[in-house]
């Protein structure tokens, strides 16, 4: 897990230690042609001039990164990562490493702050998150061997270990509920369509609707935000074979689908039956109390947090299966009248 030095850039370049120093430090001694062809592979490989002298201390930076390719107003919002980053400083704050965040808007631009971050010398390691199919970051990371944790999964990694959760055996508990209540017209209200989670969560509700029969199981894609999950209960909701019980992907969602209900005139859970996935303290604040898959989202933050420290000592790890959630029945859910 060697940061990229000098000596590497002269060794891709194949020039000396010298004429790097030069090229980068805008020195005479090398040729234009030269100059720039250094400077590329620095980029490449994420090497920053500016940050030679820790560098050739040898001394950690005691902080591991994190980027959120999220809007910042969803993040404001947003339980789940709230109780995900409270993980993460539990067990890092133990070891007296700090996280660094920051908020991008496209996993293009997280790849560019990896590159910033690790040849700056600024973090040991990072967390990664909404892992998707074909990942940009996943190769980088890797050529630029940064010690990282994907959360989420399982999907194409490399040698990269993930934490994940098994989204698929919950969405499918969850319908086999709502069938046994005597619903036959279930909705989905699904997260943003590009991420792998959410991809895993519409294969599996698609696959157990039709094993028991659920010819009208549709998924409205959506984006984890109040509004965004309001209008699509609304579409949902104006039809003329409307569900009778509605999942949502996240609590903020299933929150303002409540509020879409009851402003329609419609009973919860009397008309329409609604479950939120991962549970959180807007759930109970609420009336009726919503239906929710409960997970510990903490301690899935604590267990990548300890998993990313292991590599960054030089440990092998690998890929883990955190607790899968599981249903916890309130007042939003009920028999079809």
């Amino acid at each position: 897990m060697k940061r990229p030095t000098i000596a590497d850039i002269a060794r891709r370049a194949g020039v000396s230690k010298g004429a790097v120093s030069y090229a980068l430090n805008g020195q005479p001694g090398v040729s234009e042609a030269t100059r720039q062809r250094i400077v590329a592979i620095a980029q490449e490989i994420g090497f920053n001039p500016n940050s030679a002298a820790r560098a050739l201390s040898g001394a950690s930076a005691r902080a591991v990164g994190l980027t959120l390719a999220r809007p910042a107003r969803i993040l404001s919002i947003e339980p789940f990562f709230m109780g995900l980053i409270s993980g993460f400083e539990a067990e890092l704050a133990a070891r007296s490493y700090a996280l660094t965040l920051q908020v991008v808007a496209t996993p293009e631009q997280e790849v560019e702050v990896y590159r910033r971050w690790w040849g700056e010398r600024r973090i040991d390691g990072v967390i990664v998150t909404d892992l998707r199919e074909d990942d940009v970051r996943i190769p980088v990371l890797q050529q630029l061997q940064l010690p990282a944790v994907v959360i989420g999964g399982p999907g194409d990694t490399g040698k990269i270990a993930q934490v994940w959760s098994d989204d698929a055996g919950a969405i499918t508990e969850t319908v086999r509920y709502l069938v046994a209540l005597g619903h036959r017209r279930i909705a989905r209200v699904g997260g943003l369509p590009d991420l792998l989670h959410t991809r895993t969560r519409t294969r599996a509700f698609e696959d157990v609707c039709t094993a028991l029969g659920l010819n009208e199981a549709v998924t409205m894609p959506s984006d984890y935000t109040g509004e965004e999950g309001g209008r699509a209960t609304r579409r949902l909701l104006i039809g003329a074979d409307r569900p009778t019980a509605i999942i949502y992907d996240n609590d903020v969602m299933a929150v303002a689908g409540l509020a879409v209900a009851q402003e329609m005139g419609l009973a919860v859970p009397g008309d329409l039956s609604i479950v939120a996935w991962d549970d959180s303290p807007l759930c109970s604040l609420v009336h009726p109390p919503l239906t929710a898959l409960s997970r510990d989202i903490a301690e899935y933050g604590a267990h990548a947090a300890r998993e990313l420290l292991a590599a960054i000592d030089g440990k092998q790890v690998s890929n883990v299966e955190a607790g899968t959630a599981h249903l916890t029945p309130r007042g939003s859910t009920a028999p079809p009248r």
